[in-house]
């Protein structure tokens, strides 16, 4: 049951704290002991896991007459992605610890409840159970920026639904026909993952297949041109919601397709990885120049989002380990360090009360922890050595030179890109005199904590990545090389 606890921590906790909403003190600390008793159960999982290398796996019937199972398991790369979840749940609890005043237990059950869902879509093998899962982070997502969000959140909010809930009901589709066409080869009604793994299928079959699976999973990423609701949704959601939001929502889609898409269909994944490595690449340098050429700071960083995933999308098209365990590494270090950026501008729009770049400047005079923090997580946004984010990015590109020079050596640019929009964020936020006379409040105790184990966990990535890459090496191996498993579906063999 200890697989399914992780599901129903955050759960519970949602709903203690909905109780508990007219104490609004009690509702945020009910919430925060949750993440944090998930993030600890995430320990004593991996405790079971990383020893023996052999995965936790719970399975039972659920609706037996369309196999249908409850199937859940946990390998090194759900492990990794679980202990992030717990971890940003946690930061995401303690940057609307004052932001948030209004039905403040409604919030921290919505919040969890996100969580919850974002648990169970790391953790589920049966596929039907895998989409209950998926579906459910949309709804709570959709009221957090309708509910609690900024000025034009109603129309972020539409924009979210619809952008992300048509793309999941063509993956539902396409997971009803690879169950027909397992069924017509078998004669066997399954809805587990593994057991699809290795259907026959023809290359049209695969291809529109596969296709529906992409498609999901390329929104929640995002993938450009699917990434247009991204930017709207991070500037109108609160703080928490943001990082929820670009360090957990935007994981489900990369992990998506290292766990469903490219394993299901090896075949047409291999005819379509040029195409997606271009969109990788393409997303790189429109993310970057789309984030130099805004005004306001969430806009900034949720742009810069697009950017990084481009390399998590190269990564995991590129074909060998190497790119896929860059993937993942910029997965973990994105959520890190993007998370910490979006907390910081919620910090500074609460003691500025704007977002707005030209507004702000000399923070550094007047809060300099602020500053240093911000400073700090710039510079891990555009890939300094050291830091997380510049592992992951170098190992994709490393790993998809191996395959497409011309794409990995054009990717390369973004490095240069990501350091012309972070010095702007910086020098307008940070640096520069302080025109308006602000004097803030410096970072809280509570805020250096948060910000303090983020700044850890960025330089434990890029200091000792070792851990990590032994965590999900056998995963990312299971994938093989998807050009050779690709001509054996096609040629019908296992």
């Amino acid at each position: 049951m200890l697989l399914t606890w992780l599901i129903l921590t955050p759960l519970i906790g949602g709903v203690a704290a909905c109780l508990a909403g007219r104490r609004p003190t009690l509702a945020r600390s009910i919430a925060l002991a949750a993440c944090a008793f998930q993030l600890l159960l995430a320990f004593w999982a991996g405790s079971r896991i990383l020893p023996y290398g052999a995965p936790l796996e719970q399975q039972a019937p659920w609706i037996a007459a369309l196999g249908v199972t409850y199937h859940l398991a946990m390998d090194g790369l759900s492990l990794l992605l679980v202990v992030l979840t717990g971890l940003l749940g946690m930061v995401a609890v303690a940057c609307s610890w004052r932001e948030v005043q209004s039905r403040v237990g409604a919030f921290h059950g919505v919040l969890l409840a996100i969580l919850a869902g974002v648990t169970g879509v790391f953790l589920a093998r049966d596929l039907l159970l895998f989409y209950f899962l998926w579906e459910l982070m949309l709804v709570p997502m959709y009221f957090l920026i309708a509910v609690w969000g900024h000025e034009r959140r109603n129309l972020a909010a539409i924009k979210f639904f619809l952008f992300t809930f048509i793309p999941s009901l063509l993956m539902l589709a396409a997971i009803l026909g690879l169950v027909y066409f397992h069924y017509r080869a078998t004669s066997v009604l399954t809805f587990d993952a593994e057991s699809l793994r290795g259907t026959p299928l023809s290359p049209v079959a695969a291809g529109w297949l596969m296709a529906g699976f992409f498609l999901a999973f390329a929104v929640k990423l995002p993938a450009v041109p699917l990434h247009t609701w991204l930017a709207d949704a991070h500037t109108e959601a609160p703080t928490g919601g943001s990082v929820v939001l670009a360090g957990l929502l935007l994981k489900t889609g990369a992990y998506g397709l290292l766990r469903f898409a490219i394993p299901l269909f090896p075949g047409a994944s291999s005819a379509f990885a040029p195409a997606a490595c271009a969109l990788g690449v393409a997303g790189i340098l429109y993310g970057a120049a789309l984030s130099f050429a805004q005004a306001d700071l969430k806009r900034m960083v949720a742009y810069s989002s697009i950017s990084h995933m481009g390399f998590v999308l190269l990564g995991c098209y590129a074909g060998n380990e190497l790119a896929r365990q860059g993937a993942v590494m910029q997965m973990l270090a994105h959520g890190v360090s993007t998370g910490a950026l979006f907390a910081i501008a919620g910090s500074i729009q609460e003691r500025c009360h704007t977002r707005e770049l030209e507004q702000l400047g000399g923070l550094w005079e007047t809060a300099p922890r602020l500053g240093g923090f911000t400073l700090l997580f710039a510079l891990a946004a555009l890939g300094l050595p050291g830091m997380g984010n510049f592992i992951g990015e170098f190992l994709v590109l490393l790993g998809a030179y191996l395959v497409h020079p011309a794409l990995a050596a054009i990717g390369a640019v973004g490095f240069v890109l990501s350091a012309v929009y972070a010095m702007r964020l910086l020098q307008q936020s940070v640096y520069g005199p302080n025109l308006h006379h602000r004097t803030v409040p410096d970072l809280t105790a509570r805020e250096m904590v948060m910000l303090g184990g983020l700044a850890a966990a960025i330089f434990w990535l890029g200091l000792y990545p070792g851990p990590v890459f032994r965590a999900t090496g056998p995963s990312l191996r299971g994938l093989g090389n998807h050009a050779v498993a690709g001509q054996a579906q096609r040629e019908g063999r296992p």
